[in-house]
């Protein structure tokens, strides 16, 4: 069976008709400091664009630059992609991600890997023959 969802004791549907101000008082310091000062242009604007949304039920990906915006409970189980400063990266919001920042779900730096050294690299490399 699986175990139902809370946040802070409040179940999903709670979350959901939350005010505002209910729901400042269950994220961490950080968030409800940033909250608490107001949305930004940008965090209006994909607001705006999130209700939308909810409203018409259009299945369109929503895309953002605003890697500072706090998950809400009404962002929960929209697909939405966040650009890492390259590209989009799509991700769905579940509940887990509730009051944290969407650039914390899409990384900016991708992990290097590198392949064997190439010719020049090391003295012994040198000594190999280039036209072989």
């Amino acid at each position: 069976m699986a175990k139902e969802f809370t946040f802070y004791g409040k179940n999903l549907q709670e979350l959901r008709n939350l005010p505002m101000n209910e729901f400042l008082r269950l994220i961490p310091s950080r968030q409800r400091r940033s909250l608490s000062r107001g949305f930004t242009d940008p965090q209006k604007r994909l607001l705006d664009k999130i209700r939308k949304y909810k409203v018409t039920g259009n299945k369109k990906i929503i895309k953002t630059h605003s890697r500072n915006m706090i998950v809400l409970p009404e962002m929960l189980g929209l697909i939405m992609s966040v650009y890492n400063g390259k590209s989009f990266e799509t991700i769905t919001i579940v509940p887990e991600m509730l009051g944290k920042y969407l650039g914390e779900f899409v990384l900016t730096r991708k992990k290097v890997e590198h392949s064997a050294p190439g010719v020049g690299a090391t003295k012994s490399s040198s000594a190999i023959s280039v036209r072989g």
